[in-house]
């Protein structure tokens, strides 16, 4: 009966640990795999990261970024089309309509816009949307409802 006190490892899975310094049979006595002198074979040696052994590094080469960026606050939308949105047979499309019918992903912002034509009123809820698509809904006597939060 398998149970916690008689659980293995795979076999290959599990590594002895390389143990260096203990003699030249073990293959890693001597110099314990460290090479014959220089900065790395002290203790304590070797460079900090970035070192091009007093090149001038790379991140010292590349230019600063300039200039204010605003990724912190900037809103990005997922397009979706008015032809992919009518295919819901719904007379009130929501934004869960949309996650459950697979256009978007959760935690999205939509805008909706004006590819395809709209034959029958329908209210859509999105986050945004385009000129031509919200001419499009209310000429068919839809509505365009905008959501404001995710």
């Amino acid at each position: 009966m398998q149970g916690l006190n008689n659980l293995k490892y795979k076999a290959g899975t599990k590594h002895s640990i390389k143990r260096v310094g203990r003699g030249p049979a073990s293959g890693h006595g001597k110099t314990s795999g460290r090479g014959n002198k220089g900065q790395n074979s002290r203790t304590g040696g070797g460079t900090r990261p970035g070192f091009e052994g007093g090149q001038n590094p790379l991140y010292r080469r590349l230019p600063k970024e300039k200039g204010f960026k605003n990724l912190l606050f900037k809103v990005s939308y997922i397009a979706v089309n008015l032809e992919d949105i009518i295919k819901i047979e719904k007379s009130e499309i929501k934004i869960q309509d949309m996650i459950d019918g697979g256009l978007v992903n959760k935690n999205e912002r939509i805008k909706v816009l004006g590819s395809g034509d709209v034959n029958k009123a329908v209210t859509i809820e999105a986050h945004a949307f385009s000129k031509s698509a919200k001419e499009k809904i209310e000429k068919a006597g839809g509505k365009a409802v905008t959501c404001a939060t995710i």
